[in-house]
């Protein structure tokens, strides 16, 4: 038997599968660093280490090995899955007859990354910027289209003493693609516990990017939050920045008054157009040159930061309400030039601000994507 086995990131993050077959394992094999990190739990096995670059000589031995009628451990950091063994070895595998094998999944760097940062990940891309084995076009290709594409993108590989170009590359891409406004987070795993950094695209510096880092880039609805957000009752060290990527969840609740009110007029054909500068609550956001055409939000409350929106206690410290104080996206002139025929399609009465959140709030994804790149 052969078992492709991932050990995740951290020692502390091995999934039981993967130990209890690590346990049944007769002989080890792995990159050095690799097994020398669970030494603690090969003793009485034989141990066979590589160096890097030496992938299929690893696998061969442990074929090897199991054609003896040993149980082997073909050991890969992270996910053997995701730029891991697995691939190596399915890509030889044709050569053998009668082997049995097994494959564990291990935590990646993508989601043990994500665990620190908070929640970065919405749909996204692996992406590794290691030329050693793919060419610099196919990278620059992967890195392009996902970012046109709004995906979060997750790089492995990023940096290494020899390898600087498709970083800069990488980062050069970005900057003509995306906002340079865009969140990055950084996990640096030289580190124990592990280094965490939140930047932005312009800031991102190769100075803090190692071969041991991994980046979250986030989309265009990705945010940044402290928590908690009082920080008296807690260690100072809890108390730092969180990336979200928002998936846009309903929150449930009445149609407010002022919505009806407004709505009714707008479905009237009796809404106001542009700044409405005799209003006694203009500006009703910071900010200036509002546009007023959607004076009340029709995605409210949308639980959504990433607009500048947040979750305050009301007065008497009973109730939590979503305040739009910061976020005066809704009044820009970009976003209501975009939003209006959206929005005049498909209200068609009141009730339709709640039996049709979800559809609103897609349409404000949508919006968003538009507005903000």
């Amino acid at each position: 038997m052969l078992s492709v086995i991932g050990i995740g990131s951290t020692n502390d993050n091995i999934t039981i599968s993967a130990l209890e077959a690590i346990k049944n394992a007769d002989v080890v094999v792995g990159y050095k660093k690799y097994v020398e990190s669970i030494s603690d739990i090969l003793d009485g096995k034989e141990i066979i280490k590589k160096g890097m670059g030496d992938e299929i000589s690893r696998v061969e031995l442990g074929v090897a090995k199991a054609l003896e009628g040993k149980n082997v451990a073909l050991i890969s950091s992270g996910d053997p899955g995701i730029f891991g063994m697995a691939n190596v070895l399915f890509q030889i595998i044709s050569k053998y007859d009668d082997l049995e094998i097994k494959v564990y999944p291990g935590v990646t760097s993508a989601t043990f990354s994500a665990s620190l940062l908070g929640a970065p990940l919405h749909d996204f891309a692996a992406i590794s910027l290691s030329d050693i084995l793919t060419p610099l076009s196919e990278i620059e290709r992967k890195i392009r289209h996902a970012a046109i594409a709004d995906l979060v993108l997750v790089i492995y590989n990023p940096i290494s003493k020899s390898r600087k170009k498709p970083f800069r590359l990488f980062k050069k891409i970005l900057l003509e693609t995306i906002n340079a406004e865009t969140l990055i987070g950084i996990v640096d795993s030289t580190y124990t516990p592990s280094k965490i950094t939140i930047t932005t695209l312009k800031d991102l510096n190769e100075r803090d990017v190692n071969m041991s880092t991994t980046l979250v880039v986030g989309n265009s609805m990705t945010y940044k939050f402290k928590f908690p957000i009082d920080s008296n009752d807690f260690d100072d060290s809890n108390n730092r920045d969180y990336m979200v990527s928002p998936r846009g969840y309903v929150v449930k609740s009445k149609i407010h008054p002022m919505a009806k009110e407004f709505y009714n007029k707008f479905l009237n054909g009796e809404d106001i157009l542009l700044s409405n500068k005799t209003c006694e609550f203009y500006p009703c956001h910071n900010g200036e040159n509002h546009q007023c055409d959607f004076c009340f939000c029709p995605f409210y409350p949308c639980g959504d930061g990433s607009t500048g929106g947040k979750w305050i206690k009301s007065k008497d410290n009973n109730t939590d309400i979503w305040s739009c104080e910061n976020c005066s996206w809704i009044h820009d002139k970009k976003t209501v030039e975009w939003l209006r025929p959206k929005i005049e399609e498909i209200l068609d009465e009141i009730d339709d601000l709640k039996s049709k959140k979800k559809d609103l709030l897609k349409i404000r994804r949508e919006c968003i994507y538009h507005t903000k790149r």
